[in-house]
């Protein structure tokens, strides 16, 4: 038997061009919405391809060690805590904390005043926890010292320390290199150290921006404050999404669940209730106390503050809540990477040539030249300042972007961004302006507008509040709601409401129409109340508000999927009437009217409970199920808009033209997702429903290569394969609906197992998770929940998602701006290496001493290095039209997947339980000992790869060979030139450095080629002025350079190529250090200059440095094709310009 897999109705692709894909099988039989309507999601067409064993274990891959849950986590030792507020009866906890507690009705609790609140806080101190300890800035400045290129450095110059004790005499010039090499170790490291400390201070002030705040009751006014000034005493209240900012003991709660799994390690979470007699149990396991830190995933309630600061639960563990972590960022291992390959480049040719030194030219004579040579090597390989210039830039980029409203809490974040390949977006007040607003009602079949309207259909109604059935859904949407006001001693269109926006929405709605808001609603009071959560998708109240049957009224609203499945009748003119087929089709009709205009829609139902079964004083239940639910009577569908945030649109246009992949998480219905979607650029192409609707074909019949673009049912994600998740992300236009928070974190890690880097945008609690897995998470200031925040690495100041546009172009820039910094910083080393190798192999007089390289490496060149940090863009959207710089392929994901693979096959298991066995560090370093003699080995390594690293191929082409050379022959040319000038040629210095006794005060006089004579004094200042016109050549090389690293897209000139002044700054810095170093007699002990040396022979480095330019200009032409093709293509169809709300488009009669 073939061992193939046959998808059914094969059919040939009917493009060749496109990628070849697998469709979906027939999804898991789920409910959902169209199921419960007695409807089949539709199954696609299968794709003419015959998928092998080798092809499903390699589409399943790169997803296998997602299956692998992390174990639990050990609860904390949290027996030995000294609180005991929770055993207090609550006349006991209002007499000890000298505050007033109405449990009755907690929202009518007066609080403390504020002058009382003062007080306390003036004599319990702010109501913040003693920061777990961190490395001391000793202990941070050994870490910045003991860095390969110091260690390298310290090293160099104990050597020379140890040939000074060897032979004093001829190394007395070692005092100074020996100790200067060792100074620069620690200057090196100083200047990183203060960058840290800097960079540290400049985040720490950021973040003191968005201090963690909370709902308190002061005065008896309910409003926010820092949670650092709560109080004991203070009234606090807490909803879902919060973190509980104190210890409290709660009076008052409605279907409380927190999250305690960071103090105790339970992993579910934990339900919390008043207890009005208190509780004798442990802190830990009461009831009615919710500890600081910890999040509430569910409900609401009201709890008097007993603890805080160190005195909290947490604080009196604070030993357990750990320290600093060591994680590395991608960015931190590629210069990490960087750092050892020049470090073992530098090492390997010191010793090579130390060898041919000593074997070759000075064989037999004393080593002690060739060791100063060699120490030469190695100081003129390491960019000394290169960590330091690292750090600089990421700081002056963050403290840039935090101007524009985008606050980065990690450095290295600022270059992540710019790293993306896909951004996704958990819709609320991310991409909407989350302020919902009521636009249409249905009800007995009937279609009302909640405003007159030219876009709406003709047979649709003006609403008014005696229609049938319109009183009933106004009813359900004042009554059945979670809301508070900040005051209620002011008229209703005045008051702010706290809480999410659809119940902002219907409320505001509903107070139109209610009259006297309040004593509606306190008329009714709540006997039972289900909260709204993101598995039910529902709420759930019951009132006590009179009927003809009955005193106790049911209204429940929520997913109309969900609603409806619990419904078998439907209310119509005031009569309920059962559920039929016709009905239905009338429902799905108005609820695609609905949702195809991207506008939230939510079902309402009633159950009027009759007095014989439900009595006043009827006891309910959730956590048994004892309250109706079922046989609930149908009311109606409530739309709301939420229209798009403005600048949303254009973002996301630019963004799709950067090369990044926009997707949409969001639970709203898949219709609803797909028209916002389609108004906000993130659809453009057809789905195969909308292909179906357009051509009139059945859904079976569209192939999965002739649409763009796909809208995924939450339901259908649990159940997915390798392969369909690979197909999923094949597609361009990609949005995620109906779905629960664990979605968002399985969609997360199933694209970075492609090797997507990732970046989440989110504001809502449960977006934390996904939030904290991205490569990039970013969180919403004003509207985000402050665990949200937490778990970002960026926050957006003002919640405006087109800031996200600005950080990519500065993440992207910095990474240029970086990279031209090292390409700049290492084109150097060609001049100062190849010299040496001349010194030893021809030989020649020593073109560059050891102490100018020095000088060089940390002297003008870090300066200019640093100034790169306030370069521009080289063009306007030059950088905004290019793909991420690590595309991902279907080439890199096949070859991401055969790794993986191969892991997989090489894993030991347990033969019973098939668990993976975790080898033993041993074998561990053993394997990385072995691997680089094995071939999968170096193919991996020599793999080709499109992705741009910090360096790269280019760039050390750059660098060592192309302004290399160009660096190196300028400066040997006028090294030439200048000794000619004094006398010798280049056989003249071969033949005195044989002999090796000139060039020295000592040296006896030297009888050139010519027959002419040369004084030992001549000797060294020709051999000075040398030296000296080398170190300035280089510079003034290096000069040009500035501005040649700078030319990708344009040539080396304009008014781009010279906006930076810091570029000039760090020039003139540096020509006026060569000045004085070469042209100060008392400097000469050291650097060996000469007063000598004429200004005419800055003319050979200048012509030298005007062909780098003109070089550079050949770059351009031979990669502007590449560059062209790299681009990121117009895209059909995307709209640019701004988004306006819907309203404001219609007309009003």
């Amino acid at each position: 038997m073939s061992d193939t897999v046959q998808p059914d109705d094969a059919t040939l692709p009917r493009h060749e061009s496109a990628p070849t894909h697998v469709a979906f099988p027939e999804a898991p039989q789920d409910v959902n919405e169209e199921k419960r309507l007695g409807q089949m999601r539709p199954k696609g067409v299968e794709m003419k391809r015959e998928m092998t064993k080798e092809d499903i274990e390699l589409a399943a891959a790169g997803y296998d060690h997602l299956d692998e849950e992390k174990k639990a986590t050990d609860g904390a030792k949290v027996e030995n805590v000294d609180i005991v507020e929770h055993e207090y009866t609550f006349e006991e906890l209002g007499s000890k904390l000298h505050t007033t507690i109405d449990t009755k009705d907690p929202a009518s609790t007066h609080g403390l005043t504020t002058q009382e609140a003062q007080e306390r806080l003036a004599r319990d101190g702010y109501n913040i926890l003693t920061p777990p300890k961190k490395k001391s800035a000793f202990q941070k400045y050994m870490d910045c010292l003991l860095t390969m290129f110091n260690i390298l450095l310290i090293i160099a110059g104990i050597l020379e320390y140890v040939l000074l004790g060897v032979d004093y005499k001829d190394n007395f010039q070692n005092t100074y290199l020996g100790g200067i090499l060792i100074a620069v170790a620690f200057l090196n490291a100083f200047i990183e150290f203060y960058q840290l400390q800097k960079s540290e201070a400049i985040l720490a002030s950021f973040l003191a921006m968005i201090p963690p705040s909370c709902r308190v009751v002061r005065d008896g006014t309910l409003t926010s404050i820092p949670a650092a000034e709560l109080v004991k005493g203070d009234i606090v209240l807490l909803r879902t999404g919060d973190k509980t900012p104190a210890d409290l003991i709660l009076f008052g709660a409605t279907d409380l669940r927190v999250d305690n799994s960071n103090l105790t390690g339970e992993s579910e979470p934990q339900e919390r209730k008043p207890l009005p007699a208190g509780s004798k149990v442990r802190p830990v396991e009461a009831e009615n106390l919710v500890f600081n830190s910890t999040l509430v995933v569910n409900g609401e309630g009201w709890g008097v503050v007993v603890r805080t600061g160190d005195h909290t639960f947490i604080g009196q563990i604070a030993s357990l809540t750990g320290g600093e972590s060591g994680n590395q960022s991608p960015l931190g291992v590629e210069i990490g990477r960087f750092v050892m390959l020049i470090s073992t480049i530098a090492i390997v040719f010191a010793i090579v040539f130390f060898i041919v030194g000593i074997t070759t030219a000075y064989k037999g004579k004393k080593v002690t030249s060739v060791v100063t040579f060699a120490v030469s090597i190695l100081v003129a390989f390491v960019p000394e300042g290169l960590p330091s210039v690292v750090t600089l830039l990421l700081s002056i980029a963050a403290k840039r972007m935090a101007a524009q409203n985008v606050l980065v809490k990690d450095l290295q974040g600022v270059e992540t961004l710019g790293s993306v390949h896909q951004i996704y977006h958990l819709l609320t007040g991310t991409l909407t302006r989350n302020q919902m607003t009521v636009t249409n009602l249905w009800s007995g079949e009937r279609m009302y507008s909640a405003f007159q309207s030219n876009n709406d259909e003709q047979d649709v109604e003006s609403f008014n509040i005696d229609k049938g059935g319109m009183r009933e859904l106004v009813d359900v949407a004042a009554l059945n709601s979670r809301i508070k006001f900040d005051r209620t001693d002011v008229p209703f269109d005045k008051r702010a409401i706290l809480g999410d926006a659809t119940e902002t929405g219907l409320i505001r709605f509903a107070g139109r129409y209610v009259g006297d808001f309040d004593a509606h609603v306190k008329g009714h009071p709540k006997v039972f109340e289900v909260p709204f959560n993101s598995q039910n998708k529902w709420a759930l109240v019951i009132l006590n508000k009179p009927h003809a049957n009955g005193s106790l009224t049911l209204y429940i609203k929520g997913a109309p999927e969900r609603v409806l499945g619990k419904c078998t009748t439907y209310l119509k003119d005031g009569q309920m009437l059962p559920i039929t087929d016709e009905f239905k089709r009338e429902y799905d009709s108005s609820y695609d009217y609905m949702a195809s205009r991207g506008h939230r829609v939510i079902a309402c139902a009633q159950l009027l409970l009759p007095a014989d079964q439900y009595s006043v004083d009827h006891v309910f239940s959730k956590n048994d199920g004892l309250y109706p639910e079922t046989d609930y009577c149908f009311v109606g569908l409530v739309s709301l808009e939420d229209p798009p945030k403005h600048g949303v649109r254009e973002a996301i246009g630019t963004l799709r033209l950067a090369g990044i992949k926009v997707m949409m998480v969001t639970g709203d219905h898949p219709k609803t997702a797909e028209a916002i979607a389609r108004k906000i650029n993130l659809i453009l192409g057809d789905t195969r429903e909308s292909l179906s609707v357009k051509t009139g074909r059945p859904i079976e019949d569209i192939y999965e290569d002739e649409v763009s673009a796909v809208v995924v049912h939450g339901d259908d994600i649990d159940g997915l394969q390798g392969w369909q998740w690979d197909q999923i992300f094949s597609k361009q236009e990609i949005v995620f609906a109906r779905t629960s928070p664990k979605h968002k974190l399985e969609i997360v890690k199933h694209a970075q197992a492609l090797g997507h880097i990732v970046g989440v945008t989110g504001d809502g609690v449960n977006d934390s998770p996904a939030l904290k897995k991205a490569d990039l998470g970013i969180a919403m200031n004003i509207s985000g929940s402050d665990v949200s925040k937490e778990a970002a690495n960026m926050i957006l100041l003002d919640d405006n998602f087109a800031s996200t546009v600005k950080g990519v172009a500065e993440g992207r820039q910095i990474f240029v701006n970086l990279k031209r910094s090292i390409q700049y910083t290492i084109s150097h080393s060609t001049p100062e290496v190849f010299p040496q190798l001349l010194y030893v192999i021809v030989p020649l007089p020593l073109p560059l001493s050891a102490i100018l390289i020095l000088v060089i490496d940390l002297g003008f060149e870090l300066l200019v290095a640093l100034s790169f940090a306030w370069d521009k863009p080289e063009t306007v959207d030059g950088l905004m039209r290019m793909p991420p710089r690590k595309p991902v392929s279907e080439n890199s994901i096949n070859r991401l997947k055969r790794r993986a693979l191969r892991r997989t096959k090489t894993l030991r298991r347990d033969p019973e339980t098939a668990d993976i066995l975790r080898p033993s560090r041993f074998s561990v370093v053993l394997s990385k000992i072995k691997a680089p003699f094995t071939r999968i080995f170096w193919e991996e390594a020599l793999e080709p790869s499109d992705a741009e690293t910090l360096v790269d191929k280019k760039l050390l082409s750059y660098s060592y060979l192309e302004a290399g050379m160009i660096e190196m022959i300028g400066p040997l040319l006028a090294y030439f030139v200048v000794f000619y000038h004094n006398g010798f040629t280049p056989k003249d210095l071969r033949t005195a450095q044989l002999n090796g006794n000139y060039f020295t005060k000592s040296s006896g006089d030297f009888i050139n080629s010519r027959g002419q004579t040369i004084s030992a004094s001549k000797q060294v200042d020709a051999l000075a002025q040398s030296q000296s016109i080398v170190y300035l050549g280089i510079f003034i090389i290096q000069c040009f350079n500035v501005f040649a690293v700078k030319a990708k897209f344009r040539f080396p000139f304009g008014k781009n190529a010279i906006a930076n002044k810091y570029n000039f700054l760090g020039i003139l810095a540096g020509a006026a250090l060569g000045m004085f170093i070469i042209y100060t007699p008392p400097l000469h002990v050291v650097f060996g200059g000469s007063v000598h040396l004429s200004p005419l022979y800055w003319l050979i480095p200048i012509a030298f440095g005007i062909l780098l330019l003109a070089w550079s200009c050949v770059r351009v032409l031979l990669m502007r094709k590449s560059l062209e093709e790299a681009r990121v293509k117009d895209i059909k169809g995307l709209m640019m310009f701004p988004t306006m709300r819907t309203m404001s488009m219609r007309s009003r009669h």
